[in-house]
């Protein structure tokens, strides 16, 4: 491939205006990558394009453009005397006046590029955002969707706990699938446990007095709905819910009993 050749093709000042269709453009990052040469130009059109387009730019000073004019005078001369004396043609200045233009242009369309780029971007993570929030309310439903049915199953025993002693204002429920042998505990009736600690769910056999753990109710604080689903499958009595240290207790501690209720009560 000949560099010099397909730098001066003027493709890459395309390139940098973002005038190129996609595929124009992976060929040009593919060359820069592979001639330090071209991406040496590319650098040097941006710099360029953005010293032409700050130079011309409506913040400048009112005296902006005498000042350029006056150090570019000894090159291009702006009045008809002075070309003729010079013997310099008028077309070299209109040939200045339209790469300023051009390099103005060519900037503009860099920038609107960018622009658009970074506002389909943005668009994309909006989009995904979006996606990601509907794909988890989704699951929320469907979870909740779930646990509605099988708290309704014709198979499911209802057990009222009412509060004790240590929180009489307590309450929950135990939904009881015995068939499946699993309990579904609405604990929405009990406070958050203090820091340290944790509510544990007990089945119960009455005489002998004999509990049973069937689980923790972990993570109450960020259970919104506050039902938890438990495996049971022990021939319960009754349910009880204490409030034990984290990681739970091997016997159930009577003193922090918060809730209790009889099967078929």
């Amino acid at each position: 491939m000949d560099v010099k050749e397909y730098i001066a093709s003027g493709i890459l000042e395309l390139y940098v205006a973002g005038a190129l269709s996609p595929e124009e453009n992976l060929e040009v990052q593919h060359y820069a990558l592979q001639y330090p040469e071209i991406q040496k130009e590319i650098e040097a059109i941006e710099n360029t394009v953005l010293e032409l387009t700050e130079a011309a730019s409506p913040k400048m000073p009112e005296n902006g453009f005498a000042k350029i004019k006056a150090e570019i005078n000894d090159v291009i001369p702006f009045a008809p005397e002075a070309s003729k004396s010079s013997g310099t043609p008028w077309g070299s200045y209109l040939g200045w006046a339209a790469s300023v233009l051009l390099a103005i242009g060519l900037f503009w369309l860099y920038t609107e590029n960018n622009k658009l780029k970074n506002q389909i971007e943005l668009t994309n993570q909006e989009k995904q955002s979006l996606e990601d929030v509907l794909s988890d309310t989704q699951a929320e439903i469907t979870s909740k969707e779930m646990l509605l049915q099988e708290i309704r199953d014709k198979d499911v025993s209802v057990i009222a706990l009412g509060g004790q002693t240590v929180s009489p204002s307590s309450y929950a429920k135990a939904y009881w699938n015995k068939e499946e042998q699993k309990v579904i505990i609405d604990a929405q009736g009990l406070p958050e446990p203090p820091e340290g600690f944790t509510y544990q769910v007990w089945s119960l056999k009455l005489d002998p007095l004999t509990p049973t753990s069937i689980g923790l109710l972990d993570d109450f604080a960020s259970q919104d709905n506050k039902l938890f689903t438990l495996e049971n499958a022990n021939e319960s009595e009754a349910f009880g819910i204490t409030l034990e240290p984290e990681g739970g207790s091997e016997t159930p501690t009577l003193e922090q009993l918060y809730t209790l209720g009889a099967v078929g009560a």
